[in-house]
């Protein structure tokens, strides 16, 4: 649906994005990652055709955005990270023009406004000034412009960017919603998020691509499954070496007195063989817990070492 091919962009002697590709397919929904400056924006702003890049290509359907731009924004949604909105309009009025400037026909504007303000959670708003609406119901309008022409493709900029903890899950859980029938891209600082909505991830570092992973599949990539935390009665008896050269086994860290943090190996599950460890050492077992890998956890690694 979505492919990014080697795309770059410069301005003036800097590199903001260096030879980025990824895609993401039909109903897919893609996490965009990576910390303030890493190009995030700029390569949104290109897939949407904001932007021309300085090299690359990004096609979408199948056509080419620079060869076929029109014909590929009628199926785009864009909410960029400031909502482009009339302060001085209703929020009726604001949607009908959004309709009108995406194609919608004259005659069905109307049905789209009441569409759209019904999955934006909207309705009972219409009829007020957009700058009279909260911070959490204007992003609400914002994400109604993205969606009024009925797009297959919504491409979101930090969508809860400013928003409080409860505008947050809203928000959250109703760009979850349109992503069962739209093909999603969405960029957020907020880890949570992104394992919430998000069934990809791309993480970008100094404008290039680090990581392109299924979430499923993220802490593979960097070679780390689970971590266990192993708690002993007699930690004087604990023989780190054999619990290093057990199968699986990749780090091993003491917490504290009698606890140690056991990396291990993604795909191998070495809680049986640890158990089996302590017991024959006669280090006494107290406690044992396996917890996976988590997306910060990925993202801090994958930042901080450039791994790919």
């Amino acid at each position: 649906m979505i492919e990014v091919s080697d795309l770059a962009k410069r301005f003036g002697n800097f590199d903001a994005v260096r030879g980025v590709s990824f895609t993401v397919r039909e109903g897919e929904s893609l996490g965009l990652l990576g910390p303030n400056g890493a190009g995030k924006t700029t390569i949104m702003r290109m897939i949407t055709g904001s932007l021309p890049p300085t090299g690359g290509a990004v096609k979408i359907d199948g056509l080419d955005m620079y060869d076929h731009p029109a014909a590929i924004k009628k199926i785009i949604g864009y909410l960029p990270e400031r909502p482009p909105l009339y302060p001085d309009m209703t929020v009726r009025e604001y949607l009908g023009f959004a309709a009108s400037i995406r194609g919608v026909a004259s005659d069905a504007i109307d049905e789209a406004i009441r569409r759209t303000a019904s999955i934006c959670g909207v309705t009972d708003r219409l009829n007020k000034l957009i700058r009279s609406l909260s911070k959490g119901y204007q992003q609400r309008v914002g994400l109604a412009q993205a969606l009024v022409h009925e797009p297959r493709v919504l491409i979101l900029d930090e969508p809860t960017s400013g928003l409080d903890p409860r505008q947050i899950i809203e928000i959250r859980d109703l760009i979850r919603d349109l992503g069962e029938s739209r093909t999603v891209i969405f960029s957020s600082h907020i880890l949570s998020e992104v394992t919430a909505v998000c069934s990809k991830v791309a993480i970008i570092g100094n404008g290039r691509l680090l990581l392109e992973e299924s979430m499923s599949g993220v802490s593979g990539r960097v070679g780390e499954g689970r971590r266990i935390h192993l708690s002993v009665a007699r930690p004087h008896m604990v023989d780190e070496a054999r619990l290093m050269a057990l199968d699986g086994v990749i780090s091993l860290k003491g917490a504290s007195t009698g606890n140690w943090i056991i990396g291990t190996r993604a795909g191998i599950d070495v809680r049986e063989a640890v158990a089996g460890a302590v017991f024959e050492m006669g280090a006494g077992l107290v406690e044992m817990k396996s917890e996976t890998i988590s997306l910060e956890d990925v993202f801090m690694r994958v930042v901080a070492g450039g791994q790919a």
